[in-house]
């Protein structure tokens, strides 16, 4: 269902419900916290807090004991477009909050929220944070975030699929490298019949469809928007949306079922129906175990890059979480320290090492005493380096919905392929959003 924006009448009940357990939830931490000592500072900290950033808060609090403590504020566990809507509304006008985090694509829209940040971290910045992480922390030439983790998209494959062919080495090393798509779709006819699902992708009408569309129209060398202008009109858009409906409807190599999945039932779908190929993320990794019986199982999945189009280069989307200080917190210089804290390499290693989660201090990835230890670092770095970004604009996650929604209605075949995308374009030109 779509609606125009400038006449929205409709916010989603589920969101509010969200936006209200937040808010109560900060107000039972304000309420309990005016208990304590008023002379140390309170630092009020919002994010999907896990257990190591847990570990790490106590840490800093331990440091700075008795003058300053960070809050850990839990944002529930909720879709990412609901933490967004979450946090933009209690952000407008409220001083609770001292730092947040955002999904890299949520960079501009929060920076009317946020303090600008040379002040606190130029030398910071440039000294010890991947250049690449630092291009996601921009408003307007302005740095307005800190890059705390950079993310990108490669795939998994089963070492036991694959190894008996006579030339799996050579395979294997194609794989690593990068192959073409024609060459990928031409390896399943290669395999025992048994070896279904080959390709188990995210398709579900959601972000993680549209970054698959929008990276396979980079990979053609065209951007989603050009000088101003939407491409979904375009050859190359519909050799994209093309290739993801033929993965399911011509090639066969991805089973319907993906129409179904996002990331957490991807993995448990790809690992319970012993799937060849997955598309993910780096943190899967650590999480295979959490849907098997098989102990073993991390042992028997390897890592390779993500599929290319003949006559272009491998290319892999990049994400990340950043993070932000709120332009009405009292505690700005504090605040700035305990972001510096995170980001240092001795935490940036720690959460390296529980939670797979790639760290944005560039001397980690010259360590070698570290790398040695965590070999997959070497290769995340030299994907991290063919990385390109979804489009930092403002309204890019209404952009995206309607995208999801009708590349979602092509891959079932609802829709062809140039009506979804002239659909799409309409739609997006027009400001209409979709109402879910």
């Amino acid at each position: 269902m779509f609606i125009n924006e400038k006449k929205r009448p409709i916010i989603l009940v589920s969101t509010w419900v969200v936006f209200f357990t937040l808010l109560m939830l900060i107000t039972n931490y304000v309420t309990f916290d005016n208990n304590g000592d008023d002379e140390i500072k309170k630092i009020y900290y919002a994010d999907h807090i896990f257990p190591v950033y847990y570990e790490l808060i106590e840490e800093f609090n331990e440091l700075h004991k008795g003058k300053l403590e960070v809050v850990p504020v839990n944002l529930p566990s909720v879709t990412t477009n609901e933490r967004k809507e979450v946090l933009s509304r209690y952000l407008r006008g409220n001083d609770i909050i001292d730092v947040f985090a955002v999904d890299q694509i949520w960079v501009k829209r929060f920076s009317k929220w946020a303090v600008p940040l040379n002040q606190y971290f130029s030398q910071f910045a440039k000294d010890s944070l991947l250049s690449k992480a630092l291009q996601s922390c921009y408003n307007e030439g302005e740095l307005v975030a800190m890059p705390f983790n950079i993310d990108l998209i490669l795939m998994y494959f089963r070492v036991d699929k694959l190894n008996y062919l006579p030339d799996y080495e050579e395979v294997k090393k194609k794989l690593v490298e990068g192959m073409t798509w024609q060459e990928f779709i031409a390896l399943k006819q290669r395999l025992k019949k048994n070896s279904d699902p080959y390709y188990v992708f995210q398709a579900d009408d959601f972000e993680g469809l549209v970054i698959s569309f929008i990276e396979l129209l980079n990979a053609q060398g065209k951007e989603l928007y050009e000088d101003g202008v939407l491409q979904l009109k375009t050859d190359e858009a519909k050799k994209a949306l093309q290739l993801l409906v033929d993965f399911v409807n011509k090639y066969k190599i991805s089973p319907p079922a993906v129409t179904e999945l996002r990331e957490n039932p991807s993995k448990k779908y790809y690992v319970e129906h012993d799937g060849v190929f997955l598309r993910g993320w780096p943190s899967f990794i650590e999480e295979f175990n959490e849907h098997s019986d098989d102990e073993d199982i991390e042992s028997k999945i390897e890592m390779a890059s993500i599929p290319y189009f003949e006559g272009h280069k491998p290319i892999t989307i990049l994400g990340g979480w950043n993070l932000m200080i709120s332009k009405y917190s009292d505690n700005k210089n504090e605040a700035a320290e305990f972001v510096k804290f995170l980001m240092s390499k001795k935490a940036q290693k720690k959460i390296f090492k529980r939670r797979n989660q790639l760290p944005t201090c560039k001397s980690i990835y010259t360590d070698t005493e570290f790398t040695q230890k965590n070999k997959r670092l070497d290769y995340y770095f030299k994907l991290l380096n063919r990385g390109v970004y979804r489009p930092f604009r403002e309204d890019y996650t209404k952009i995206s919905d309607v995208i999801a929604y009708y590349a979602y209605l092509a891959i079932k075949r609802e829709i062809s392929v140039a009506d979804a995308l002239e659909e799409a374009s309409r739609n997006i030109n027009l400001g209409q959003v979709v109402i879910r």
